[in-house]
């Protein structure tokens, strides 16, 4: 980058710049941390991010990842390009155009990498690579399924404008409320997670709703969720933002309000039907007043409003209901998964037993064997002895020079 913080105009790459690309990165990861992140692919989506993209992936490949996969959504500003020269291995959405947007980027890169492990971030250089070994330990150690990283612990001046910044807190508030847990920043695109966790979530949303998706498929799916702390910079000047606060932000909160009616129904309907609820309680009130004080009446919206009271008490009834429902399928799935534990620790234990039984047959066995084989040894052993002590008492008796051989027989 020039002083100016714009990056200077890049030549025409050769063809074999990406070859001599891929082998300066590999160089370029210290030694020391070679091997250390083998579990771990790093996926990036992209789509026009050229000003950061090459800083980003030799970034984490510097702190020692080695496999970073940009999934690029049919960029038109060299990105892809810059990202192979980076070392990066780069595939594109299968959708044409734009692609389906970043959700569609991350399903594809989870299924294409064959490794267990995914840390995932933004492409424009807002996030550090130094914060990746934060993000990946836990999941690593087996401490956690999925980790967020939350950047409003540090986040620097002027890195998300305060429009963002609102609707960031009213969608983490909402999501406290409805599934009762905060996670500081379901909307952060600093992630780590296991490919197991991932296949088991529903995921649907192509676009930014992704991030509220996984957040949620996680709380739903009893994985463990760890929250980092981590930095959240500003991006260069001359990048911009895919993101569209008003569009994107009503997909996110339509996204959060529909995945609750899997997760916390009494909330779904109980919220359809408190809003019905009070607007035939509104109703009520006012066909009441004006009956009192004017003698008015109101044949057609004094009805009207009954109905539409009555319909909102039957929301939260089915509420109630649906929300003592989806408790006892929890309650079901717990102990089934409580039982297959149960059954899998029996059975290790039982194939443990079968085998140290086997081992101490083979081994009574192989000492039964030596036994007898040296008592074998031994019985050959006082045989021989006894044949040599019999040849000895047989030995023939001497005769006297001159003495006939037949005068013992004749006397």
């Amino acid at each position: 980058m020039t002083a100016s913080g714009a990056h200077r105009p890049r030549p025409p790459p050769s063809p074999a710049a990406g070859t001599l690309g891929v082998f300066a990165a590999v160089a370029s990861i210290p030694r020391e941390k070679m091997g250390e992140y083998d579990d771990v692919c790093v996926l990036v989506p992209t789509y026009n991010e050229a000003e950061t993209i090459e800083e980003v992936v030799t970034g984490v490949r510097e702190e020692g990842f080695d496999d970073v996969l940009v999934v690029d959504g049919h960029s038109t500003d060299g990105t892809r390009d810059l990202a192979a020269d980076a070392g990066a291995t780069v595939i594109t959405q299968s959708e044409g155009g734009r692609g389906s947007g970043k959700g569609q980027a991350v399903r594809e890169g989870v299924a294409y990498t064959t490794r267990p492990v995914v840390l995932m971030l933004d492409g424009d250089g807002t996030y550090l690579p130094e914060d990746a070994h934060d993000m990946v330990q836990p999941v690593l150690d087996g401490r956690a399924d999925h980790v967020v990283g939350d950047r409003f612990a540090d986040m620097e001046r002027g890195a998300m404008p305060k429009l963002n910044q609102f609707g960031n807190s009213m969608i983490n508030r909402g999501f406290g409320a409805i599934h009762g847990q905060h996670l500081g920043d379901i909307l952060s695109g600093y992630r780590a997670f296991t490919k197991e966790s991932f296949h088991e979530m529903n995921l649907s949303a192509d676009g930014f709703g992704i991030e509220t998706e996984m957040a949620v498929e996680a709380r739903r799916n009893g994985h463990r969720i760890h929250v980092v702390d981590i930095t959240y910079v500003a991006r260069p000047d001359a990048s911009e933002s895919n993101l569209r606060p008003f569009r994107d932000g009503g997909v996110i909160l339509l996204t959060l309000y529909l995945r609750a009616k899997t997760h916390n129904p009494l909330f779904y309907f109980g919220s359809v039907g408190g809003f019905f609820s009070l607007i035939g309680s509104v109703i009520g009130l006012y066909v009441l007043y004006d009956w009192f004080v004017n003698r008015i009446s109101h044949e057609v919206l004094a009805p009207a409003g009954g109905f539409i009271f009555i319909l909102g008490v039957q929301f939260l009834i089915f509420g109630v209901l649906a929300d003592l429902l989806v408790s006892l399928h929890e309650e079901q799935r717990q102990r089934l998964e409580r039982i297959a534990r149960d059954e899998a620790t029996t059975d290790v234990g039982a194939r443990n037993a079968i085998q140290t039984t086997f081992d101490d047959h083979a081994r009574r066995e192989s000492e039964d064997g030596t036994q007898t084989t040296a008592q074998s040894a031994g019985d050959g052993t006082v045989a021989d002895e006894r044949g040599e002590d019999d040849s000895d008492d047989i030995a023939p008796e001497e005769t006297e020079p001159g003495t006939p051989a037949d005068a013992h027989a004749d006397n």
